[in-house]
């Protein structure tokens, strides 16, 4: 790590400081050599060496195999933010790990918790988040995978796409219409297991930064009603509650990118000899070095603020969630294109670093909510907070 004076800001306690020191010696020690291997094969194995070193406890809350009583935020923030400056794949291993196990731990019952959360938090199970369709990504009143209720079951029927860990994981917390209402109020969560009936993956994506991703499909796919997360009808306020905690990992995942890219650039510039003298010593170099270290305190001041915030008791960080997010990854896709132009030919080698974190950075802009719905989100808060405060 380079800059670490960031951890000693007012966000943090004795303890995040010493999980991140010793996270970082763990992960220059765990990082595979990914060339050549399989992407399903990787995450799964360092879903295995994550558990195994009890990193995915923080995934989970105490005393379901987790580290603290409720999840903590900046902890997660931190380890999506180290994990990212050495393996996007590996801080990706994490991150699914969190998300997928997030409703579970959040809303489900102490049998929910009980029976799947342990597993999670070793590293045994797999965890994947199935929300999206083809039609419906960030408009969630679009979905249209239905669960119908036969006596003491649920059937799920529909397609769902562009899901993280599909094709490895054991466990997948699905959003699917129940009827309750119309649009996002009649949706419903359940949890259901890879080896159920009717399961199956149709596809396996392949983006510009390799991770599991694929579609899935449910073909009368019978789960007892024990499966389903609090209440019928609650499945939008099971997806918020998720992502005003995770929202804000995401930006803290850009966060790590965008520091190994500065990192990476200050190395190339110091030795890197153009017309007799270092490419650090002329002045436009050091203009991008400038605001690109700007940029990334900015953003982890945003990011960190938000995990500081969920920990202190606030019921809900949309606003500070959205905002972290969102200008993080665009700011972390700034600081990285520096980093590529900067290393001028070097830069845009297939494998080089910059070349890998350019690819690695470009889908955060996307996922969990595009910037622009994250735009949509902070300023109907924005408006909602300035009308509460007129009335």
């Amino acid at each position: 790590m380079g800059d670490k004076t960031f951890l000693f800001w007012p966000f943090f306690d004795d303890h995040h400081r010493e999980m991140a020191s010793a996270l970082e010696s763990w992960a220059v020690a765990n990082v595979f050599d990914e060339s050549g291997a399989s992407e399903l094969d990787l995450s799964r194995k360092y879903v295995s060496k994550l558990g195994d070193a009890g990193w995915l406890k923080y995934s989970v809350p105490a005393p379901f195999g987790g580290k603290f009583e409720k999840l903590d935020v900046r902890s997660l923030c931190l380890t999506r933010d180290i994990l990212a400056r050495y393996s996007g794949l590996l801080e990706f291993a994490f991150a699914m790990q969190g998300l997928g196990a997030g409703p579970i731990s959040l809303l489900g019952t102490e049998a929910q918790k009980r029976s799947y959360l342990p597993k999670i938090a070793a590293g045994e199970w797999v965890a994947a988040f199935a929300m999206s369709e083809a039609d419906a990504g960030s408009d969630v009143s679009a979905l249209k995978m239905t669960a119908v209720k036969d006596g003491s079951d649920y059937v799920l029927d529909g397609e769902k796409t562009w899901i993280s860990n599909a094709g490895i994981a054991d466990l997948y917390v699905v959003i699917a219409r129940t009827g309750e209402g119309p649009g996002a109020k009649g949706l419903s969560a359940f949890i259901l297991t890879a080896d159920t009936p009717g399961f199956s993956v149709t596809e396996q994506q392949h983006v510009i930064a390799p991770h599991p991703i694929g579609s899935i499909r449910l073909e009368g796919c019978r789960i007892p009603a024990a499966n389903l997360l609090t209440e019928p009808g609650k499945g939008f306020k099971v997806c918020m509650a998720t992502l005003d905690v995770f929202r804000s990992t995401v930006g803290a995942a850009a966060l790590g990118f965008a520091r190994r890219a500065l990192d990476e650039t200050l190395l190339h510039t110091s030795s890197r000899k153009v017309f007799g003298q270092a490419l650090a010593e002329f002045q436009m170099t050091q203009q991008k070095i400038a605001d690109m270290a700007t940029a990334i305190d900015a953003s982890a001041l945003l990011v960190y603020r938000a995990a500081w915030a969920k920990d202190n008791g606030a019921e809900r960080i949309t606003r500070e969630a959205a905002m972290a997010k969102s200008y993080a990854t665009e700011a972390a896709q700034c600081v990285i294109d520096q980093a590529v132009q900067l290393f001028g030919g070097k830069g845009v080698l297939k494998g080089s670093i910059v070349e890998h974190l350019y690819r690695d950075i470009r889908p955060l802009r996307i996922y969990e909510g595009a910037t622009e719905i994250q735009k949509i989100v902070i300023s109907r808060q924005v408006y909602a907070e300035a009308g509460d405060g007129n009335a």
